[in-house]
């Protein structure tokens, strides 16, 4: 007996009440197994796959790419049982149906590919040009990735709708700029002394934990501790009553897709230099590959960002609302620097900047916090 099944925007998370539609996997009159992704959803915290919760066929798309959706509101239908066994016998079997080329071809993109060919802007004349050399003719990444167009029309301006992640950035930042008087302070950290541990302790800290020793590790656990010591550059403002943090849920900048994602390493100040430089590597590695869980992104208490990857040397980063304070890391650059002995020698420096809510603490406060984030960094006797 068939019957006709609605599927709706499913919950997906605690706080996220509404989500927008980024592409579909499946076509009007495909079929679709039982858990097999139907479409993929954006959240102005992740990226998230919504799989089909029977099997049969799709009768009807509901929900337009781009269009964003309420928790509970429709997707789409999908018809089980005699339907869809009606759906291929009319066919003449699953070996007989007919279908265009390139219905045939999109109906072999899988969720990767589909969103390299996004990614790279490939129009539906250009994906119809792409040779395909997987099993069963399908399009893999290499062609993908292989393909160049030969000829592109040049134009003077060119107008791109922002992307589901893009427009959740735009809002957020807006919020927090207009709705937090943000302030900012500059520090100049010598970072020599970390440099050469990091030298000398790479290729064995590689081997025992299987992960990169780098600067972002030390400033991590350097934000933890200075944390302590200034406990109001952790908090969050609700009303007029400041929610002071008992843990550092420190959440860390990834560039990805023209975008940024902050996932979140949860009780910083618990976990050794080394458990630091095990989660900032697995975290980058999943932010890029779209493999975040909602945990791993939600309930961040204090936020780093690491524009001086780019090679830029100071920035003044915009603070993630609903927290206080954002901690950004410029370049490191070498410079001829007086030393306390009066000898001049060539150092390791970079920019530290704090960006705060003014509304929360004082510039003492703040200039008190990257005192004790500079002592953290220049004076500590290093270990993993």
């Amino acid at each position: 007996m068939s019957e006709n099944v609605k599927i709706t925007l499913p919950k997906l998370g605690e706080s996220i009440v509404s989500a927008t539609v980024v592409q579909w996997f499946k076509k009007a009159g495909d079929s679709v197994a039982l858990d097999e992704p139907l479409l993929e959803v954006s959240t102005d915290k992740v990226n998230s796959e919504i799989p089909s919760p029977v099997a049969g066929v799709l009768e009807k798309i509901l929900a337009d790419v781009d269009v964003e959706l309420q928790v509970g509101e429709p997707l789409a239908i999908v018809s089980t049982g005699e339907t869809l066994a009606a759906r291929v016998l009319e066919n003449g079997g699953p070996c007989c149906k007919q279908e265009s080329p390139d219905a045939h071809r999109q109906g072999l993109f899988s969720p990767a590919v589909l969103r390299l060919l996004r990614e790279k802007g490939l129009s539906l004349s250009d994906i119809a040009k792409i040779p395909c050399r997987g099993a069963g003719g399908r399009l893999t990444k290499q062609d993908v990735d292989e393909y160049s167009p030969k000829s592109q029309c040049v134009m003077a301006t060119e107008r791109v709708k922002m992307t589901s992640m893009r427009k959740a950035i735009a809002d957020n930042m807006v919020k927090s700029f207009y709705e937090a008087p943000h302030a900012s302070l500059i520090t100049e950290v010598d970072v020599t002394e970390v440099l050469k541990f990091i030298h000398e302790k790479k290729r064995s800290f590689l081997e025992t934990h299987g992960s990169k020793l780098t600067i972002t590790a030390f400033m991590a656990r350097a934000i933890a501790r200075a944390v302590q010591a200034y406990p109001l550059i952790n908090a969050s403002l609700e009303g007029d009553t400041i929610v002071m943090k008992r843990f550092v849920n420190l959440g860390i900048a990834v560039s990805v897709d023209h975008g940024v994602m902050v996932p979140v390493i949860k009780n910083a100040q618990e976990k050794t230099l080394s458990e630091l430089a095990q989660y900032i590597s697995q975290l980058a590695d999943k932010t890029r590959s779209h493999n975040l869980s909602l945990d791993e992104i939600q309930d961040g208490s204090i936020t780093m960002t690491n524009f001086g990857m780019t090679g830029t040397m100071i920035g003044v980063p915009i603070i993630r609302y609903p927290e206080v304070a954002i901690v950004g890391l410029g370049a490191i650059t070498k410079k001829v620097k007086a030393m306390p002995d009066d000898s001049i020698a060539i150092r390791s420096t970079m920019f530290v900047s704090l960006t705060f809510d003014h509304r929360v603490l004082d510039g003492i406060y703040g200039c008190g916090f990257l005192n004790e984030l500079k002592k953290h960094l220049e004076e500590e006797t290093f270990h993993s």
